[in-house]
């Protein structure tokens, strides 16, 4: 068979990636097998592929396939999430650059808008994905938005009203004026910003005195209805029951007493402006305060703010704070860092806003999916998220689940009148009907009569459902998918949304199944540059996930992303790393080709080549012991790195050097074949990792059925194995390697034989060090009086005579100088051993190492004394 000098994963990865999906290898179907259940974290739909989906779809892959092929009817769901912020951001964006408004156009026609937008754009991860080698049953994939996991979400908000756990109120939210719509707690981001202390003077009602007020938001005075001092605070007691008017705004305000005001920030007197601080808000609603808005949607000022009207709010900061200089009103401004809360979707700054929305009541529905994750049901990989994710639990708020967007499902509330609670919720609206008439007891109401809220959901109120509704689990509780792949086995997420997706799934999970959604998950590290900062557009610090699998291979990219991933640590990309993993693949490469050109003979095996097979196939059943514990842990930069070493230092390093004919000679078929057997059990080990390659090889060493391919091929299970097999060839590699530096730090040829003495009685691999160290004889129990090289396997010693053509003047000025540093070395372990209180209080384990240190340095420095004797 003629196989090409290099790999070409251009030429192999569209192929294979095909005939995966010709033969439905990933597509699964309820069967008498164990299930394993992936449901990826769902992108947005109209996002593309970046380094941070490399990794967690890498890792997913990874789990997927080593679990088809260790017997599970393994079933990764793909899909997308309508991700509503985002998306009705960019199809406003393209209606503007029309010359169209939201605001101009019905509901039906924006969303006609939307679907075009999706169906144009969206789907490009998923075919991304393809390319990166995601073996996800794609007859499976899911949209939040299609019309069954709409309903799931419907029939979840209709389930979630009618057991009281979702009301409508009046609250303070976080307005994002870029969005134009409310976003919950988790979704704001508070940063640092250097603003400025501004303290304004409010003069007393009748008086010539003023009270001086701090403040970082001096727009918003037009919105005071207040100001507050603590009762406790003796420099104001005199102004108690006092009014004072709101600088520019000329509006007389009380002046309350609350004990919530710290007498020691700032001066100690606070405005209280109702409708935009969360804490004016609850003063506000204690002391029966005016509420005034303000600012309008898009963070301007509206008519309240007099002449300001229309104009944004950071440009009437800077505005009235000349403003005030210029009348007076000002005392002093100071520079001043505040943590300012922004958008995590849009990064606007967030608004305080009073409105009315719909929340959910978490307290009671969440305390079940804390205890499962305490108590270890669902496990949390690494285990240091447990703390963080306990103490957001533990602190939990009402979810605010709608918002002001019309990409997304609309909430189920049907109105019938002006009233407040003028309302029913049903799951469509002839339901509504029903219920309204049942309500008002008017029989003639007609569904003309009931208007929907015009508000969506929170796109987290419909992924919240994910590992449930792309199995129709709420549609249909008792079907045979749900019942089957349900709960899924483990999740791969980021940490960054432990709670917003995490906590809520498990929440959701346990409500509406009493199971928890997935046994395990896996946190991944974030992936970020050289100089820690996390990748983004913005930065430029991101490459292209396309390019480096079109410059590296696929394969060589999941490789070089995985050889750094240890777990829950942030990932720092190298460039390198991907070339490491290209490297590995030319490494199996050539490996495969050197086995393809022996030719073969009708010969027994001879000593090495038994010794060699002897020693690897216990070598793999130890691996694959070690693979399987690391992925328990779900350690799998770690079990790569077993499989990298397995491969390019065992198998290649030893066992096929170990096996080589000699020049001209062909191997033993016996060999051969045991070979080839061996060789695929790696294919099978690494093709997790490496897909396409392992598939392309494994093709190319023997003629498959389509049922045979290797990605339905069944990993070898683990085998005891002879520790004692192992270790002796752990000792003959030694003494190889210590032959090998003789010669190399010598200058001698690797073509010169080399004679052994050693004061061991044997070597158990014998033929083998004598193959790959190029030794002529070994005498065993013997020293030489002959000038040698001496080096220590353990407690065992190997001399080998030095060449006649060696410079001994040379060689002596280097021993001394080894000697020295020996002795050196040497003074410092004896000057530990000799400390009693490092003896005393060190862990046994570590005073042992460096007794350890001693014996060996001692042993050496005898070596050295007696060759410079001779020398």
């Amino acid at each position: 068979m003629q196989i090409s000098e290099k790999y070409n994963p251009q030429e192999t990865e569209q192929k294979w990636y095909n005939y995966w999906l010709e033969n439905k290898y990933f597509h699964s179907e309820p069967n008498e097998k164990p299930p394993y259940t992936v449901v990826i974290p769902p992108p947005n739909v109209t996002g593309i592929l970046h380094m941070g989906h490399m990794l967690n779809n890498t890792i997913q892959d990874v789990l997927v396939r080593r679990a088809r092929m260790q017997g599970f009817n393994a079933c990764w769901v793909p899909g997308t999430d309508h991700a509503s912020i985002a998306t009705e951001a960019k199809v406003v964006a393209k209606l503007k650059s029309e010359g169209i408004n939201k605001s101009d156009i019905t509901r039906e026609e924006f969303l006609k808008h939307a679907w075009e937008w999706t169906d144009k754009y969206g789907g490009t991860i998923l075919e991304q994905l393809k390319k990166l080698g995601c073996s996800c049953d794609w007859n499976r994939t899911r949209f939040t938005m299609e019309e069954s996991l709409s309903q799931q979400v419907i029939k979840s908000f209709v389930d979630l009203y009618n057991k009281g756990l979702i009301y409508r109120g009046y609250r303070m939210v976080n307005w994002d004026p870029e969005a134009k719509t409310n976003i919950s707690d988790e979704e704001v981001i508070f940063k640092e910003q250097n603003g400025k202390l501004y303290f304004l003077k409010y003069k007393i009602e009748g008086t010539e005195e003023f009270l001086s007020v701090a403040t970082t938001r001096p727009e918003t005075i037009f919105g005071d209805t207040a100001v507050c001092i603590n009762p406790n605070d003796e420099r104001y007691a005199h102004l108690k029951g006092k009014n004072v008017i709101v600088p520019i705004v000329n509006k007389v305000v009380p002046i309350i007493e609350d004990e919530y005001v710290d007498i020691e920030f700032g001066t100690g007197a606070l405005k209280i402006t109702p409708a935009h601080d969360v804490n004016d808000y609850e003063i506000g609603q204690k002391h029966n305060l005016q509420m005034i808005d303000s600012l309008d949607d898009d963070g301007n000022l509206n008519d309240y703010g007099q002449h300001y009207a229309g104009k944004n709010r950071f440009e009437v900061r800077k505005q009235i704070a000349k403003e005030l200089q210029e009348k007076d009103l000002l005392l002093k401004a100071e520079d001043y860092v505040n943590k300012v809360g922004t958008s995590e979707r849009t990064g606007a700054v967030i608004e305080p806003k009073v409105s009315v929305q719909w929340f959910l009541k978490m307290s009671e529905i969440a305390k079940p999916a804390l205890d499962v994750v305490m108590d270890d049901e669902v496990k949390f990989y690494p285990e240091k998220f447990k703390n963080t994710y306990r103490h957001w639990m533990d602190n939990i708020r009402d979810w605010n689940i709608s918002r002001q967007l019309w990409w997304g499902q609309q909430i189920p509330a049907f109105y019938y009148g002006d009233g407040e609670n003028d309302f029913v919720v049903a799951e469509n609206i002839e339901d509504a009907l029903a219920l309204a008439k049942e309500k008002t007891g008017n029989p003639y109401l007609e569904t003309s009569n009931l208007k929907q809220d015009e508000d969506a959901l929170d796109t987290w109120f419909s992924s919240w459902l994910w590992p449930m509704s792309v199995f129709d689990g709420l549609n249909d509780p008792e079907n045979k998918d749900i019942n089957y792949y349900y709960p899924t086995s483990d999740l791969v997420t980021g940490p960054d949304i432990i709670f917003f997706w995490v906590a809520r799934m498990i929440t959701a999970g346990l409500e509406y199944r009493k199971e928890v959604p997935f046994k395990n998950v896996y946190f991944t590290g974030i992936v970020r540059d050289s100089q820690r900062r996390k990748m983004s557009k913005s930065l430029g610090n991101s490459p292209d996930p396309l390019e480096l699998m079109d410059k590296y291979g696929a394969d060589g990219v999941r490789v070089g992303i995985l050889l750094s991933s240890a777990a829950g640590n942030d990932l720092l990309f190298d460039e390198d790393l991907m070339l490491q993993g290209r490297n590995f693949m030319s490494k199996i490469w050539s490996a495969f080709r050197l086995i393809n050109m022996w030719s073969h003979e009708d010969k027994p095996a001879n000593s090495a080549e038994n010794q060699a097979i002897e020693w690897f196939e216990n070598k793999l059943n130890k691996t694959i012991i070690d693979i399987d514990d690391q992925f328990a842990k779900f350690r799998i930069s770690d079990a790569l790195h077993l499989i990298y070493k397995l491969i390019w230092d065992d198998f290649c390093g030893y066992y096929l050097e170990a096996i080589k004919p000699n020049y001209g000679e062909g191997i033993s078929k016996e060999v051969y074949h045991k070979t080839v057997a061996l060789f695929e059990e790696l294919m099978k080990l690494v093709h997790p990792f490496l897909p396409f390659q392992s598939e392309e090889i494994w093709q190319l060493i023997s003629e498959r059925k389509t049922d045979e391919a290797l990605v339905i091929a069944q990993q070898k299970k683990a085998e005891a194995f002879n520790e004692d097999i192992i270790k002796n060839f752990e000792t003959a590699t030694e003494v190889i390697s210590g032959v090998r530096n003789y010669r190399q730090t010598k200058g001698i040829s690797p073509k010169e034989a080399a004679e052994i003495f050693t004061n061991a009685s044997g070597f158990a691999n014998e033929a083998v060090i004598k193959k790959l160290a190029n030794v002529s004889e070994i005498h065993f129990g013997t020293k030489t009086d002959k000038l040698s090289f001496t080096f220590l396997v353990g407690s065992t010693e190997v001399s080998i005579p030095l060449s006649e053509n060696l410079d001994l003047g040379e060689e002596k000025i280097k021993t001394e100088e080894e000697l020295k540093y020996l002795k050196g070395f040497l003074v410092s372990v004896d000057k530990k051993l000799s400390n009693e209180k490092f003896v005393a209080n060190a862990k046994p384990e570590i005073v042992e190492v460096e007794r350890r240190k001693q014996k060996d340095a001692q042993d050496k420095i005898a070596i050295l004394e007696e060759k410079l004797k001779s020398l």
